[in-house]
């Protein structure tokens, strides 16, 4: 029966194309929209991710002053930067810590060799820096101890400042130029390129701490710090040590706040991720409002068929058609309606997130759950908002039917 029914709402639908197709477009529409929102949300989370994985997995974070949100890099200059010693203390005194690496840094420096000349960024700190942002010299080589010690004029390029003052060259043991002094390159960093943040995370030159400190800063204060833990610590214990360990150092008392803030890249990874997908789902359900309007499409369209067709109904329930099989083939035809539409908008939501996360570079994620939530969503519609016309094309009184012209 239910098969007969089928064939039949694929006549009708035939029979009026155009008008099912426009009846449909709003159910397409609301899909392909619930689908494309969903999934670039899903590639925005995973972009972001990756992005902060860059960063450094399993790492905190930690600058002088009070944690100020919705900024990841900013310092108090108000508060006390932080000292070599304090560095020392957290190696040697917090366990399942696995580096600890300063980073004093400088924007627009001016980096010359030959007759290239750049304005990059100049981080001076040591190789725990590399371990911390789980980072590689791809050619070269690290600081020798012995350099970062001394504060020898040595530096380590991103693969940016390579590509912009040597080109094809080969930088390794050529000396380039920053501000007054030169300094020997030694090494060049693998390229991780632009971060959602809109950073190039290659520009950059590395310097040893204690010649930035002389040469650049004039003075030795840290001000950032990234700690690299060990893949089986637990961030919240050796956050609540360091913070301990910290205020005893810098001599604060019970009742004053801590002048410095400790941030894990996880807790904000986690949050990136709650705030994409809270978005992600305020879109989802912004456009399967567009699913509605398209049910009360299907709606109107189905109780113009049933005006249309009703000396048709009388004459099958005059035959000895019964109630139920009316209800059942309106039905099923504003079902098949509706799945049509559909199967289209699901399509087209494909396409649409295929071009446009391509076309903004971020990561492609087939979530097959809201494929199938939105699919089992349009055939609810079709149920729901033809079950009034169906029941209304089974209640007809066959005598009047048929008096229909």
């Amino acid at each position: 029966m239910l098969f007969n029914a089928f064939l039949l709402a694929l006549r009708e639908i035939r029979r009026n194309i155009l008008r099912s197709f426009l009846t449909t477009l709003g159910i397409v529409i609301g899909v392909a929209s619930v689908i494309a929102m969903v999934m670039l949300g899903d590639g925005a989370t995973a972009s972001i991710t990756n992005e902060l994985s860059k960063l450094g997995t399993n790492m905190l974070i930690l600058q002088p002053g009070q944690e100020r949100r919705g900024r990841m890099f900013s310092t108090d200059r108000a508060s006390p930067p932080f000292r070599e010693a304090d560095l020392k203390a957290i190696r040697n005194e917090i366990a399942g810590v696995k580096a600890v690496a300063p980073v004093s840094t400088k924007n627009g420096v001016t980096a010359v060799f030959g007759s290239a000349s750049y304005a990059t960024t100049v981080h001076g700190t040591t190789n725990d820096y590399l371990i911390a942002r789980s980072w590689r010299v791809v050619s070269g080589r690290e600081f020798l101890e012995s350099e970062l010690r001394a504060g020898k004029a040595v530096c380590i390029l991103g693969e940016t400042a390579r590509k912009e003052l040597f080109d094809a060259l080969d930088p390794i043991g050529s000396f380039v130029r920053l501000d007054r002094f030169s300094c020997e390159v030694v090494g060049v960093l693998e390229a991780k390129g632009a971060s959602t943040f809109g950073m190039d995370q290659d520009d950059l030159v590395m310097l040893p701490i204690e010649l930035f400190e002389r040469r650049i800063a004039g003075n030795k204060e840290i001000r950032t710090v990234f700690i690299s833990l060990d893949p089986a610590a637990d961030s919240a214990n050796i956050i609540a040590e360091t913070n301990s360990l910290l205020r005893e150092l810098r001599k604060l008392r019970a009742d004053q706040m801590s002048n410095f803030n400790i941030r894990d890249t996880k807790e904000l990874a986690d949050t990136f991720t709650a705030t994409t997908r809270t978005l992600t789902l305020l879109l989802g359900g912004i456009a399967a409002i567009s699913l509605l309007v398209g049910g009360i499409g299907i709606m109107n369209i189905m109780l113009v068929s049933v005006t249309e067709r009703t000396r048709e109904i009388g004459i099958r329930l005059a035959i000895g058609a019964l109630e139920r099989e009316v209800l059942t083939q309106f039905l099923v035809e504003a079902v098949t309606l509706s799945s049509l539409g559909g199967l289209v908008g699901i399509a087209l939501g494909l396409l649409v997130a295929i071009g446009v996360t391509q076309g903004f570079d971020i990561p492609y994620v087939f979530n097959e759950t809201i494929v199938f939530l939105s699919f089992g969503f349009s055939m609810f519609v079709g149920i729901v908002f033809g079950f009034f016309p169906a029941r209304k094309a089974a209640r007809l009184d066959p005598i009047e039917a048929l008096r229909h012209e």
